[in-house]
């Protein structure tokens, strides 16, 4: 997966402050309104601060410089763990690659460019050997949920981006040993999603978005609210994004902007769902954009940021 870091700088003045940000992805944030929401939110979110990132993937190269800067003595990556190998060593081993850029588009803050919930933190969890899968894979995916699961509150753990696809048509669920990690996370009100593939399926997605309890994030293109890439009846959100595994990262950080929206506002989210990470989806759903896509024939939503953070706040109670 390949990330384009464009010149695209934008500048905003509140009360004599200069707020500049260069999106990394500059198309796709424009068309699902973050930056738009960066702007009118500058003195209200801090985008990220204060809630973790679990990146859950193949591995991550942690001497690039992207995870290794500081925020007010804050360290970008804030805990790593390997549940492959049973350490905190997460390096890439075997086939693994993609776990060292799948973090950008949510969470990067390096050299001017910045990712979704720019001041986040992250857990680097490496999974498996590679995010091309296989459901067998479950064996070691599970101990990393079960990590995360025991591991939330420690490290404010707030989202997880399970990154990585079996490349697989499936049309429904079927039993895995990540189902019962997946369901005690919504129930701690921890969000977790999952990309649907790339393969312009029309009946199915991948494992293990194709999962109860995992959010699965379809895609329209960049520019233009058209569905491609792998959906089904199962999808939750689409979200500009040249891959799904972009806009499974591109949710995530926004999700974590949404949660401290409502928590800033004092948004009553129980009439929305009956938990946190289902009120959220229930939000972004009815303030998106609906798609139709007419390969499927089928109706989808697609994310809007800013409006999903000027419903809160215009029926918050604070």
């Amino acid at each position: 997966m390949k990330h384009l870091l464009f010149p695209v700088i934008s500048v905003v003045f509140l009360a004599g402050i200069v707020f500049s940000e260069e999106p990394v992805l500059p198309t796709e944030f424009k068309f699902a309104r973050i930056t738009q929401s960066w702007e009118k939110y500058a003195s209200i979110l801090s985008f990220g601060k204060g809630q973790t990132l679990a990146l859950v993937d193949d591995g991550c190269k942690l001497s690039m410089p992207e995870w290794n800067t500081r925020d007010e003595g804050r360290p970008k990556v804030l805990v790593t763990y390997d549940s492959v190998d049973g350490d905190n060593d997460p390096r890439h081993e075997g086939k693994g690659y993609h776990g060292s850029t799948i973090g950008i588009p949510s969470s990067v803050n390096y050299n001017g460019k910045r990712g979704v919930a720019f001041n986040n933190q992250i857990a680097v969890i490496r999974g498996l050997e590679c995010c091309h899968c296989d459901v067998r894979d479950d064996k070691s995916l599970a101990p990393a949920l079960q990590w995360v699961l025991e591991n939330h509150e420690k490290y404010r753990i707030t989202t997880v981006n399970l990154a990585p696809v079996d490349d697989k048509e499936h049309a429904g669920p079927f039993k895995s040993a990540i189902d019962e990690k997946l369901r005690a996370l919504r129930k701690q009100n921890v969000w977790v999603s999952a990309p649907t593939g790339n393969h312009n399926y029309t009946k199915g997605i991948s494992w293990p978005a194709c999962q109860p309890d995992c959010f699965a994030i379809g895609a329209v293109k960049p520019e233009k609210d058209q569905v491609y890439l792998d959906r089904s009846a199962k999808v939750d959100l689409l979200v500009p994004a040249s891959a799904t595994s972009s806009s499974n990262a591109i949710a995530c950080g926004a999700v974590m902007l949404l949660r401290e929206g409502i928590e800033k506002s004092g948004y009553d989210w129980k009439s929305d769902g009956e938990n946190l990470p289902e009120a959220m989806l229930a939000i972004m759903r009815k303030t998106g954009v609906r798609v139709h896509d007419s390969q499927s024939d089928m109706d989808f939503h697609r994310l809007d940021l800013l409006a999903a953070l000027d419903h809160v706040f215009s029926k918050g109670k604070k």
